[in-house]
């Protein structure tokens, strides 16, 4: 991890939890977390704390997974020395993640340059201005192109570092490591629903399209098309495609399948239902048409999840 002045003691703290601390004895991977500084220097973080390093930047060549935290001021200059060392990290192919305003020290070093990032939904029009040549996708919370990684805010970093583990290490020992910090292993979604925006009135055309969700989501086990929720909702396919999408920011098609995912994930973690019974029940049809999804998502397989997450 890169210690710098200034950066959060929050990403600190989320990296020594996932990666500082022993868990060996729960089947947890031995992790050594280096902290690099430049000259191996003690940095002052945020809220006058103060950390001391174990290594300098060399730390960073070898390293297997580099994290940049974010700070109080996330457009301060990065010194030459540290922008080099990054960029020498990816070039060796080692991931470099930019958490939160860690994205801004990423783009100076000229990392994001053409390539898809996030970061705090309140920094990404600063982002987008300062850096135009950065593709910024306010609404993710975590995003990868090109072996860097970028996160939205604090919460989210959680989200990414879990995910991080789950690729390299499994979702095993991703679930043990979430159990410890009593925090969910997968938490799906974006930032949408925590971006400030003007509540627009409501009016008889959002109260249809709001019991169509409602009875969207009570009926996933059935096949169901943009044409039948139109109808139901009374307006034209165009005109509810672009309301469902503003009320809920996903087009019906992604929203149904995030919804039918959600379901598999819940009855996998507190059912024994077998996974064709819940494939159906989720409007899959087909166990290989859930595992397929389910895959892609949430990159293990159904019967992997259920082994690593179940309740009962």
């Amino acid at each position: 991890m890169l210690l710098h002045d200034g950066m959060w003691t929050f990403d600190y703290g989320v990296a020594v939890e996932v990666w500082g601390v022993d868990r060996t004895e729960a089947g947890v991977p031995r992790f050594e977390l280096r902290r690099c500084s430049v000259d191996r220097r003690t940095v002052a973080g945020d809220a006058g704390l103060l950390l001391s390093a174990t290594h300098g930047l060399e730390g960073l060549r070898d390293a297997d997974l580099v994290l940049v935290p974010g700070s109080s001021d996330p457009t301060a200059p990065v010194a030459p020395g540290v922008r080099a060392a990054l960029c020498e990290a990816a070039d060796l192919g080692k991931p470099v993640v930019g958490m939160c305003g860690g994205a801004f020290a990423l783009a100076q070093a000229g990392l994001l340059k053409g390539r898809r990032a996030t970061t705090h939904w309140l920094l990404a029009d600063r982002l987008r201005r300062l850096h135009p040549d950065v593709r910024v996708e306010q609404e993710a919370l975590y995003v990868e192109d090109g072996g860097v990684w970028t996160s939205a805010g604090t919460a989210s970093l959680i989200d990414l570092c879990l995910h991080l583990v789950r690729t390299d290490h499994g979702a095993q020992v991703a679930a043990t490591i979430a159990r410890r910090m009593v925090t969910p292993p997968h938490r799906p979604g974006n930032q949408r629903p925590y971006i400030e925006v003007p509540v627009p009135p409501v009016d008889e055309e959002q109260d249809a399209l709001a019991r169509t969700v409602d009875w969207a989501r009570d009926n996933l086990h059935r096949r169901m098309t943009v044409r039948e929720l139109a109808q139901r909702a009374h307006m034209s396919e165009r005109t509810f495609a672009r309301r469902f999408t503003r009320l809920t920011g996903a087009t019906p098609h992604r929203w149904l399948l995030h919804q039918r995912l959600l379901l598999a994930q819940h009855l996998l973690e507190t059912s024994r239902l077998p996974v064709q019974a819940i494939a159906e029940r989720c409007g899959f049809g087909s166990a290989a048409l859930l595992r397929r999804h389910f895959s892609a998502y949430f990159a293990t397989t159904p019967t992997g999840y259920r082994q690593g997450f179940r309740r009962l």
